[in-house]
């Protein structure tokens, strides 16, 4: 599963980054524009990549309890601050499992509008407060995108399109990603979300050689 996202074109040599993000993490809301920023005016390509931090039946988190709001006071609020990013602590409790969303990513791939879909689940659970596991919300997103949401309904029933995922799932753990975002350059590791100059100095250096 991957979503390919073209910024500048021309003659140059691409660089491709893969981007391994979960919905429920707001770091990847933020980091998705610490990347944006990094990549501007470069020639890339950015393949979205799935990691649940809590798959099924891991228990997922709730804001109810101490560990949410505590993390979201001490690291998630003032890194949106600075940054001048809307974002808040979804009160869907238990907070949702992500693999129907990741399997929607992967329709919306096909159709060229993956990173749209990104922003719109992301945004969707992080600034509208909404239950990005409900698989009538992400059909309204498919729908808003000018998909057709029925589409889902045979992307969620496939064997071909869970083993792709499983499959992605697996790569993930064989590359040894532990945190989300994280961003690879060619096999460059950036765990967690990457200082921007550094990402930037990077792709540069790639794109060089």
């Amino acid at each position: 599963m991957s979503q390919e996202s073209s910024t500048a074109a021309g003659d140059v040599s691409r660089v491709r980054l893969r981007v391994w993000i979960d919905f429920v993490c707001p770091y990847c809301l933020l980091g998705k524009e610490v990347i944006r920023a990094a990549i501007e005016g470069l020639a890339v390509d950015i393949v979205w990549m799935p990691f649940e931090l809590r798959p099924y039946p891991t228990p997922t988190l709730r804001p109810e309890d101490d560990y949410l709001p505590a993390a979201w006071k001490q690291g998630v609020y003032p890194t949106a601050e600075r940054m001048g990013i809307a974002i808040r602590l979804p009160s869907v409790s238990p907070q949702p499992y992500t693999r129907k969303a990741f399997l929607g990513l992967q329709y919306a791939v096909e159709h060229g509008q993956g990173e749209a879909y990104v922003d719109a689940v992301l945004r969707a659970f992080f600034q509208q407060d909404r239950d990005i596991g409900d698989t009538a919300l992400l059909k309204a997103i498919i729908r808003e995108l000018g998909l057709d949401p029925q589409g889902l309904d045979a992307v969620l029933a496939s064997p071909q399109y869970a083993e792709r995922h499983d499959a992605a799932l697996r790569l993930a753990r064989e590359v040894g990603i532990r945190a989300v975002p994280s961003v690879a350059v060619g096999d460059r590791l950036f765990s967690g979300t990457p200082q921007p100059d550094a990402l930037r100095a990077e792709i540069l250096r790639q794109t060089a050689s």
